[in-house]
């Protein structure tokens, strides 16, 4: 399993600890739909760059940003783009998704996309999140692979850590802090979700009854094991948001370092 790191600028360090397989959380869409993009060190090349929607204004024209992104990534000698994108979906950045698809893969990189933005292109990678509340991660892991074939997926492995109120119709729950989590979980007998492969736990305060379900290192490494199991080779997980796992993630890294 091939697992990349997404790191800002200012935690590559901590970062190359653990892996060289890197993706730069740089860059987003600015006004006029061009790139803005944080400083990044001068000698940086290699890897992913990632592109975000946060705070996107309309993209009438996106040849201009594909431009920007393949200029890009030939100056650094990026192996493609990652488009972390977290709000709804508009119609405007699949269109983006489309001709970014021609131009990239047609100069021989690569592009990764949400699998909201999946049927906007017919080569691109599509980033599956492991984040789930309801279901079965390994069917849903087994229904995207018969309909993209596994080579066209890699997964967005998204820490879980998220409370429910009981009953919960909508499914929506609150996502905690890890400080949250410890708090609510101290002293309360934790179980598994061989279907979620996350675990969980219960508890009731003031008469009201909430369930939570949370990773930890054990439940990530589980969850890239089903991928492999499916024929799914790559990963993404976020630094900082799983810093405090990335021994366990990047095992060989902490034996180099020992």
């Amino acid at each position: 399993m091939q697992l990349y790191l997404a790191a800002t600028p200012d935690r590559l360090d901590t970062a190359r600890q653990y892996t060289r397989r890197l993706v730069h959380v740089a860059c987003r869409i600015g006004e006029g739909g061009h790139l803005l993009s944080r400083p990044l060190p001068p000698r940086l090349r290699g890897g992913l760059l990632s592109l975000s929607d946060k705070n996107a204004p309309p993209l009438p024209q996106p040849m201009p940003l594909c431009r920007e992104l393949l200029y890009l990534c030939t100056q650094r000698h990026f192996s493609g783009v990652v488009l972390d994108f977290e709000q709804p979906y508009r119609n405007d950045l699949s269109i983006l998704c489309r001709q970014l698809e021609r131009i990239l893969l047609s100069s021989g990189y690569r592009l990764l996309v949400p699998e909201a933005y999946a049927t906007a292109t017919s080569r691109a990678t599509i980033l599956l999140c492991t984040a789930i509340s309801g279901g079965s991660l390994e069917e849903r892991l087994s229904e995207a692979a018969a309909q993209f074939t596994p080579q066209r997926l890699a997964l967005d492995l998204q820490r879980l850590a998220m409370e429910f109120p009981l009953p919960c119709p909508s499914g929506n729950g609150t996502p905690l802090s890890l400080d949250e989590l410890r708090q609510r979980m101290a002293g309360r007998p934790v179980f598994f979700s061989s279907e979620l492969c996350a675990r969980y736990f219960t508890r009731t305060q003031n008469g009201v009854t909430t369930f939570t379900l949370f990773d930890d290192g054990d439940t990530m490494a589980r969850k890239l094991a089903l991928a492999q199991n499916t024929g799914i080779e790559e990963a993404l997980i976020m630094l900082p948001e799983a810093e405090d796992l990335l021994p366990e993630l990047f095992p060989s890294a902490k034996k180099e370092r020992s």
